[in-house]
């Protein structure tokens, strides 16, 4: 029997892209974070004001057998604007840039397959980042799930940062 994997995303955001892969059928668990950078331990008002080379990340542990990485990739490209390379909608800075950080070849192949083939069909520059897995710092607390969490509020910050309209 095969254990399950991690995919890490950064798809601006952490709040507005958790609730899609948590809400997958064959992910176990989504947790926000920050990745990337070489500070150590950094904190949410640090990465948001853009002090450190960390991104706004969610780790995605999903049972491979149930839904492939692939997939995963497929259901991140669908929720962000993969041409933006200023941040993503409202959010602006490196911060809230776009990234795998991929933990393989295969993850990183499966990444460039898909960007490849996304830049032919459109003509434009997919602006992600592959880099190999560094690091990975939990969130605090109040990030977690917050969709669950601020339901008002979460609505407001969808329709507000223009990632749903109202």
């Amino acid at each position: 029997m095969k254990t399950n994997e991690t995919a890490y995303f950064a798809g601006g955001c952490f709040w507005c892209i958790t609730p899609v892969f948590r809400e997958t059928e064959g992910v176990a668990e989504v947790i926000s974070g920050y990745s990337g950078g070489e500070e150590a331990a950094p904190v949410y008002e640090d990465v948001k004001n853009q002090k450190t080379g960390h991104r706004e990340t969610i780790r995605i542990d999903f049972d491979p057998s149930r839904v492939s990485f692939r997939e995963l990739f497929n259901l991140f490209l669908c929720n962000v604007d993969p041409f933006d390379a200023g941040g993503q909608f409202i959010d602006r800075g490196f911060s809230y840039t776009l990234a795998v950080y991929y933990l393989s070849d295969e993850q990183k192949q499966t990444a460039e397959d898909r960007i490849r083939k996304l830049e032919n069909t459109s003509g434009k520059k997919v602006c992600i980042s592959l880099e190999p897995f560094r690091n990975f710092y939990t969130a605090e607390e109040y990030h977690q799930n917050y969709d669950l969490k601020n339901p008002e509020a979460f609505e407001k910050e969808l329709i507000e940062s223009g990632r749903k309209q109202s």
